[in-house]
C-alpha cells in the first residue's frame, strides 16, 4: 500500500543537476537535501546504509521498490548517525512488522532531520543515472520550489576533490573489543585479545570492527590525520584502512602515513577508501567512476583460484588498473565491469580490497579477508 493513501502526507520533489524533476510525497523530514544522488540495489539493509559514513555528501535512491517494511532499530545502525543527505524509495511501507523493530522508518527519518522522498519512478531515476552518471541533486519538502530546488543542485561542487574523510572521522582514540550480533544474545564483548589492530577511521563502519573483534582483535580506532608514529608507538600487530566518503586523492595526510607504516614492514589491511589509499601510497591512481558500485549482490572473481564471490559495494572512485607500480598484484575483478577489486603487495604483507567484506547489509561470501589479515599478523 502506497503512502499516497494518506491524505496528510506532504509533497515533495526531486530536481536533478539536469533539470529532471521528479514529484512524490515526503517520508522524512521537512525542508531541502543537496549531494550527489547514486542508486544501490541492495534488497535489504535500508538502515545500515543511511548510517554508513560512506555516503557523507550523496543522497541514496534504493532500487528495490518496496522500503520500510520491516522498521529500524538501534543496533543495527552502522555508525552513531545518518551519513547519507537523503533518501529515495518507490514505496514506502505503511507497515512495519518484525520482532526487532523499534520505530517505524518515516520516524526514523524525520527524528534524525533526514529528507526523504517517495512514490517516485525510481527505475527511470536510475536509468538516468546509468546513462548520464552519478548527477547532483536536491530533494524539497514541504515548501515546494522548483526553480530553488535546481539551483541548489547545480551549485553543489560534487564529490571530485572532496575530502571527506577527516570531516566524518571521530575526534580521539576509541577502544573496541564489541563482537558480532547473535540470535538470543545480542552483542558479545571480547574477552582476551590475542592480536591489536590500529584501525584508521576513514568513516569506519562498527560491523568491521565487529568481524575484527570476532576473530580475536583488540582495536584501537584513532582519526583519520593521526601520525604515522602515533600509530606505530601503538605496538600494532597490524593496522586496518577502513571505508570511508570522498575522494581519495586529497587525502595527503592518510597517503603519507600509509607509506610509513608499510615502510615498517607491518601487516596493512584496507577496504573500499582504505584499498584506494594504499593503492595511492604504493604509487597507483585513481579515477571518479561514472556511477559508482552501490549495492549487495556484487560479483567479485578471486583471480587466483577463480572463484566468484557476490558482495558488498559502496564506492564512487577506483584504482586505475592502467597505471598500477610492479609492487602491486592484481587478485581481484568486477564481473560487472571489470574494474580492480583486490591488490597484494609483493614486497610487504600489505593488501586491501574495493567492496566491504563485511557486508551490513549484504552476503558474507568475502569474509574470509579478514582471515587473510589473522594469518598475516599470526607469522
Amino acid at each position: 500500500m502506497s503512502i499516497l493513501a494518506s491524505h496528510s502526507a506532504s509533497k515533495a520533489i526531486l530536481v536533478l543537476a539536469d533539470g529532471t524533476v521528479f514529484h512524490g510525497t515526503a517520508i522524512g523530514a521537512g525542508g531541502s537535501a543537496v549531494g550527489e544522488v547514486v542508486f544501490n540495489t541492495a534488497m535489504t539493509g535500508y538502515q545500515e546504509i543511511l548510517t554508513d559514513p560512506s555516503y557523507a555528501e550523496q543522497i541514496v535512491t534504493l532500487t528495490y521498490p518496496h522500503i520500510g517494511n520491516y522498521g529500524t532499530n538501534h543496533e543495527d545502525e552502522e555508525s552513531n548517525r545518518v551519513w547519507a543527505k537523503g533518501l529515495i524509495i518507490r514505496d514506502l511501507s505503511l507497515k512495519a512488522s518484525n520482532f526487532r523493530r523499534e520505530q517505524s522508518l518515516g520516524d526514523y527519518l524525520r527524528q534524525r532531520n533526514v529528507v526523504g522522498i517517495a512514490d517516485i519512478d525510481t527505475r527511470k531515476l536510475t536509468r538516468i543515472l546509468r546513462e548520464k552518471g552519478a548527477q547532483n541533486g536536491c530533494i524539497m519538502a514541504g515548501d515546494i520550489d522548483v526553480d530553488a530546488a535546481l539551483e541548489q543542485a547545480r551549485a553543489f561542487p560534487g564529490l571530485k576533490g572532496m575530502d571527506l574523510a577527516k570531516e566524518v572521522t571521530i575526534k580521539t582514540p576509541v577502544e573496541w573489543t564489541g563482537q558480532s550480533w547473535r540470535l538470543g544474545h545480542g552483542f558479545s564483548t571480547l574477552e582476551e585479545p590475542k592480536f591489536h589492530v590500529v584501525a584508521y577511521d576513514y568513516g569506519c563502519k562498527r560491523n568491521i570492527l565487529r568481524m575484527l573483534a570476532d576473530r580475536g582483535c583488540k582495536v584501537t580506532l584513532v582519526p583519520a590525520q593521526t601520525p604515522a608514529a602515533e600509530v606505530l608507538a601503538m605496538e600494532p600487530d597490524g593496522v586496518f584502512l577502513s571505508n570511508g566518503p570522498g575522494d581519495p586523492e586529497p587525502c595527503d595526510y592518510a597517503i603519507t602515513a600509509i607509506k610509513e607504516i608499510i615502510a615498517a614492514d607491518i601487516p596493512v589491511f584496507g577496504i573500499c577508501l582504505g584499498h584506494q589509499l594504499l593503492a595511492l601510497a604504493s604509487g597507483a591512481t585513481t579515477v571518479k567512476m561514472k556511477f559508482g558500485h552501490h549495492g549487495a549482490n556484487h560479483p567479485v572473481q578471486d583471480l587466483a583460484t577463480g572463484r566468484v564471490m557476490i558482495t558488498s559495494q559502496n564506492h564512487g572512485f577506483a584504482v586505475d588498473e592502467a597505471n598500477l607500480p610492479d609492487t602491486l598484484k592484481v587478485t581481484h575483478k568486477s564481473l560487472f565491469d571489470n574494474t580492480l577489486q583486490g591488490i597484494h603487495r609483493t614486497d610487504v604483507p600489505a593488501f586491501s580490497f574495493q567492496g566491504h567484506p563485511e557486508a551490513s547489509p549484504g552476503p558474507n561470501d568475502a569474509a574470509p579477508l579478514f582471515d587473510h589479515f589473522i594469518e598475516l599478523m599470526s607469522h
